[in-house]
Order: C-alpha cells, then sequence, then structure tokens
C-alpha cells in the first residue's frame, strides 16, 4: 500500500473560510442557472445538489477519496456540484498518492462529461466542452501533485538535515570522548610513575630509620615536592574528566614526553634507589618520529614503575636499539620476585600500555622469563624519511 502525503491539517478557520467561498460559489452557480429560462425547470435539481455538496465539504477534510468520488456523483446531476467537486479533487491530489488522484480525477472528468450531455450550456459546443473539462482536471491533478512532490521533498531534506546534525553531533561527542579517554591514559602514566617514585622513597624512610639527618630531609624534601606534582597532575586528570571542561582549557596541558627525555627518567629512577643499566643503541635517533618517541618513553616509563612496585631493590635492565627502516625495540628486564609489591596497582597499565603500542603500529610482549625474571619487549615501525 502506498504511502499517504499528509500535509499539516488546516486550521478550523481555514476550513470555515473555505466552506464559505464553496458554498458563495455554489450560490452563485444556482443563480446563474436559474437566471437562464432553459435551466429553470432543473431549479429543485440545483438546490437539492448545492445543499449536498455544501454538507459534503466537511467529509473531503477527513475523508478526501470517499467525498471526492461523492461529488463527483452529485456533478453528474448539476453543475451546482462542480465547486465543490473540483476543490475535492484537488484535495486528493494535495493528499494521496498519483494513482489514487490519477483515479479520482479520472471519476471527475467522466462525471463532468455526463453533465455536460444531460444538460449541455448554450452556446458552447460539446467537443470544446469535453476538452475544458479534461484540461481542468488535468491542471488540478498536475497542480496537486506537483505540489505534493515539493512538500516530500522538503520534508526528506529538513530529515536528512535533523540526522546529519544529529550525526555530527554524536561523531563530535565520540571524538571528544576518545580524546578526553587518551589524555587520561597519558595522565595514569604519569601518576603512577609518580606515585611509585614517592612510595619508593617512604620505603627508604621506614626501613632506613638509622639514615644521617641530610639523607632523611633530603628524602623528606623529594615526598614533599613529588606530592605537590602528583596533586597537579590529579588537578589534571579530574579536569580531563569533567564533562563540562573545554579540552583546549586544561591546566598544564596535556604531558608530552620525547626519545630524549629516556635518560632524564632512567636518571630519576636512579635517584629513587634503583639500579638501572640502560644500554642506548639507537642510530640517528633525531630524525625517531614525535609520536613513536613518546611511546617509547611510556614503554620504558611504565616498565620502571612496574619494576618499583614489584621487584623494589632489584637492578632493572633497559635496552633501546633500532635504525631507520629497522624499526624501533625497547626491552625492560628484572628480577621477578615474590611477595606484596611496594605499591597496589589496578592492573590496567600493561593492558593500556599494549593498546597505545598497537595504535602505533608496533607489538608489545611481556611475561616471566626462564631465568625466573620479568621481560618486557615492545617492537615499533621506523620507516625512511
Amino acid at each position: 500500500m502506498e504511502e499517504l502525503c499528509t500535509p499539516p491539517k488546516p486550521s478550523k478557520r481555514v476550513d470555515l473560510i473555505a466552506t464559505v467561498s464553496l458554498g458563495v460559489l455554489v450560490v452563485m452557480t444556482i443563480v446563474g442557472r436559474w437566471s437562464d429560462p432553459g435551466h429553470r425547470q432543473f431549479l429543485w435539481l440545483d438546490i437539492t445538489a448545492g445543499v449536498l455538496s455544501i454538507a459534503l465539504i466537511p467529509v473531503i477534510v477527513r475523508r478526501p477519496v470517499t467525498g471526492a468520488l461523492a461529488l463527483a456523483v452529485l456533478a453528474v446531476f448539476s453543475p451546482a456540484a462542480t465547486p465543490p467537486s473540483t476543490a475535492a479533487t484537488l484535495n486528493v491530489a494535495l493528499r494521496r498518492p498519483w494513482r489514487t488522484a490519477i483515479l479520482v480525477a479520472a471519476a471527475g472528468t467522466v462525471a463532468h462529461l455526463i453533465q455536460g450531455l444531460r444538460q449541455p450550456i448554450e452556446g458552447l459546443p460539446y467537443f470544446w466542452f469535453a476538452v475544458l473539462d479534461v484540461v481542468v482536471h488535468a491542471g488540478l491533478l498536475g497542480w496537486g501533485q506537483g505540489a505534493q512532490a515539493r512538500q516530500q521533498l522538503l520534508m526528506s531534506l529538513r530529515d536528512r538535515a535533523v540526522r546529519a546534525e544529529a550525526e555530527q553531533g554524536r561523531r563530535v561527542a565520540e571524538a571528544r570522548t576518545l580524546e578526553r579517554t587518551k589524555m587520561a591514559r597519558e595522565m595514569h602514566d604519569v601518576l603512577a610513575h609518580r606515585l611509585s617514585l614517592l612510595a619508593t622513597y617512604a620505603g627508604a624512610l621506614e626501613y632506613r630509620p638509622d639514615s644521617s639527618p641530610a639523607k632523611l630531609a633530603k628524602a623528606a624534601g623529594v615526598i614533599r615536592t613529588g606530592v605537590h606534582q602528583a596533586l597537579d597532575e590529579l588537578r589534571e586528570v579530574i579536569s580531563v574528566l569533567r564533562d563540562d571542561t573545554d579540552l583546549e582549557d586544561l591546566p598544564g596541558g596535556r604531558p608530552q614526553p620525547t626519545f630524549g627525555d629516556l635518560r632524564a627518567l632512567v636518571d630519576e629512577s636512579r635517584d629513587a634507589g634503583t639500579a638501572v643499566a640502560y644500554d642506548d643503541r639507537v642510530a640517528d635517533s633525531a630524525s625517531l618520529p614525535p609520536a613513536t618517541g613518546r611511546t617509547a618513553y611510556r614503554i620504558v616509563q611504565e616498565g620502571l614503575t612496574n619494576a618499583r612496585k614489584h621487584a623494589a631493590g632489584h637492578p632493572v635492565t633497559v635496552l633501546v636499539t633500532g635504525r631507520p627502516g629497522d624499526g624501533l625495540r625497547i626491552e625492560l628486564t628484572n628480577p621477578a620476585v615474590n611477595g606484596t609489591p611496594l605499591a597496589p596497582g589496578s592492573g590496567t597499565g600493561l593492558v593500556g600500555l599494549t593498546e597505545r603500542v598497537q595504535l602505533a603500529g608496533g607489538t608489545l610482549d611481556h611475561g616471566r622469563v626462564p631465568g625466573g625474571g620479568f621481560r618486557l619487549q615492545a617492537s615499533l615501525p621506523w620507516p625512511h624519511e
């Protein structure tokens, strides 16, 4: 069944105006025929058809096809029903599919052709009456279907605009969510590293109470500085996760470490008491893409953080090798120690690191080695310039 085109329903005031206007046309038709002596014999039929056609005007609003066919039947008997009949034909052409509109227009055409045979118009040959009848109904059909097609086009364009706007809003929301997730992951790595350093210094104070006052004061100062840094970074994480925060107005911005910051990261771990053997065998590190350098930094950072948590006080080996076209490889190894971690973890650090490496086009592997230690290996692409 064909879908109906239903334009907005007219108001009661418009209905009243249309009814009155058609009523006036019906009355004018009856008066005009009464003034013609040849048609006075049909006066009673004209009045009856006119009254019935006016009574059917509200029907063509609620049941357009039924009302139009009923008025076409009345038009067979009297021209007084012609104004409402043509209006009903136009209404169907405006509101119904083209097949239905053609059938109704054909019914109206045939009805008026019969009317012309029964009550011919003086001075107008029947041939030209038939031509006028066909042209008028064809014009009504074309007018209504054209207006209906335009209405459907406007509705389609409006729906497309609404859907496009909704889709754009959804994409913007997804992009903002993805950006917040990336930023939160960055800050998670920074906070985990910072807190593991604090736990290391706090552990040194706890297990070496016999240290000299100078060393105790230095450790306390490092802890105090680290706490302030961790609080600042925590505020940034909260700002990232708040829905009403503009990503471009974050305090301090997103950390953007580079490959050249690796040595400072290793030195920071050494200052915290971790023995780190760092071997850098990277050729032409200046040509390393910044994104790859940041990923390499995060890999080493996560490896050192986990080593401090799970193997505190034991040495860590960091080996970085690579060259353009051959890729960048990172390997961290440390002894496996059974016991309670120095600082609790969420268990999601390596999961997030794996996702980061995969997004960069690399691979990550981690686990125990036959010698009883733990190894973290990563391989990152490094194309030729």
